[in-house]
């Protein structure tokens, strides 16, 4: 399996909300860049902190929140950068736009994570402090 078949499995387990799959190819140490000056921003690291995070984010956007598409996967050596779309709606906020996911691989499991958001500030608006 290459290491955009990885990406790609994760991006199709993070959008039918397959655990199983996210548990085989997350490394249990992931290190996790969440982007921005909200709530939910700044690195975690190891699997509980990266679900707690991720619970987090899905009560709050009330399970709204989704990767909509994955437009491009581009690879590198260990990382392989995606464009995505992402969406989520709460009461009184909503968020729509493009990022990008970019992923380090080592070993089959994908190790590190880092997210960039092309509206920062929507972001944070919608994740709130």
């Amino acid at each position: 399996m290459t290491n955009i078949d990885i990406a790609k499995s994760y991006i199709k387990a993070v959008q039918t909300g397959d655990q199983a799959t996210l548990g085989d190819l997350l490394s249990p140490q992931i290190i996790w860049h969440q982007p921005g000056d909200n709530r939910f921003s700044g690195v975690k690291t190891g699997i509980a902190e990266f679900g707690a995070m991720m619970g987090g984010m899905m009560e709050v956007a009330g399970g709204t929140f989704a990767i909509t598409r994955a437009n491009r996967y581009a690879a590198n050596g260990d990382m392989v950068a995606i464009e995505i779309e992402f969406a989520g709606q709460r009461e009184g906020a909503k968020m729509d736009q493009a990022g990008i996911d970019l992923l380090r691989i080592a070993n089959g499991k994908i190790v590190e994570v880092w997210l960039f958001s092309s509206d920062p500030e929507q972001e944070d608006a919608f994740w709130g402090k």
